[in-house]
């Protein structure tokens, strides 16, 4: 069975980044309480490995980062890769908290050119996932700003200035595809596209697996992560028969591979790169008696 390892994949510059900065603060302060406000990045073997060097993570799906902060009383809050409203900042500032923003670089750079235009009077149309925090953190900015998921939510009679742009982990076709309706609409409006390159290249790479006879595609990642999925979802389009997005090595099965000739494995950017090779090095000697590899949290974040 032929393996193709796609690159780029796994970690990308903004997950790096952010997981430096909480290693370093928990250097800095052993003494200190140390919350991550959220998943520090969308990936639970991460979370678990931060868990162990003493970073408590708060985290529920049904509360935005603002009501998280309710959970937090002492010490220091981490702001995770995916931004953070200046509400969010404000409010854990007047709780006395000491805050560290491990933000990404390229999120910022999309949230400073959204205020950028709303100082100038623009409506604005974000394109991105419902209740993913670095959709929440832009939508938290202005009642002016409309969250676009699709282009059915795509609002009509916008008669101000009107900016586009979207969440930097989007698929690079759905945004592709919701632009060309809202130039339809609004020909005007000045668009904006902000799909991170670290999304893009890993995207285009899945992509351009089409005309390489893949027969099963393993997205290694974890269910939280919206790039992971994307990447899952790019792999359909593209035609490829079986698509599996799995945590980690045991997420691979037997019958997922019956008839399979090449096999293609890729992860999302929150993915470690140690829960990847595991799969690789399982799905390079499939054909030999092999026991599945135990999984070391410390490695998460080495």
């Amino acid at each position: 069975m032929k393996v193709i390892k796609v690159t780029p994949r796994g970690y990308c510059k903004g997950v790096i980044r952010a997981i430096s900065i909480a290693k370093q603060c928990a250097k800095e302060y052993p003494e200190q309480p140390i919350t991550v406000l959220g998943m520090l990045v969308h990936n639970e073997y991460v979370k678990k490995a931060l868990e162990a060097k003493g970073i408590h993570t708060v985290e529920d799906a049904t509360k935005t980062r603002i009501e998280l902060l309710d959970d937090i009383h002492e010490g220091i809050v981490i702001f995770t890769a995916h931004g953070i409203s200046d509400k969010v900042k404000e409010k854990a500032m007047k709780k006395g908290l000491h805050c560290i923003d491990a933000s990404c670089p390229d999120v910022v750079k999309t949230q400073n050119l959204v205020r950028d235009h709303l100082q100038k009077g623009y409506e604005i149309f974000y394109i991105g996932k419902q209740h993913h925090p670095e959709a929440e953190a832009v939508c938290a900015l202005s009642d002016h700003i409309h969250l676009i998921t699709s282009i059915d939510d795509i609002p009509k009679d916008i008669h101000s200035p009107l900016f586009v742009t979207n969440q930097t982990t989007m698929s690079i076709f759905d945004v592709e595809r919701i632009f060309q309706q809202i130039q339809k609409d609004y020909p005007d409006a000045c668009l904006s596209e902000e799909i991170c390159n670290a999304t893009r290249i890993r995207q285009q790479a899945v992509a351009d697996l089409k005309n390489k006879n893949v027969d099963v595609l393993y997205v290694v990642g974890d269910s939280h992560s919206n790039n992971s999925k994307r990447l899952a979802q790019i792999g359909k389009e593209q035609g490829i028969p079986h698509v599996y997005r799995i945590d980690d090595v045991y997420g691979i099965q037997a019958e997922q591979l019956m008839d399979c000739s090449t096999v293609a494995v890729t992860s999302g950017a929150s993915t470690p790169t140690y829960l990847t090779n595991q799969v690789i090095e399982v799905l390079e000697h499939w054909e030999e008696t092999i026991t599945f590899p135990t999984i070391c949290i410390e490695k998460m974040i080495d």
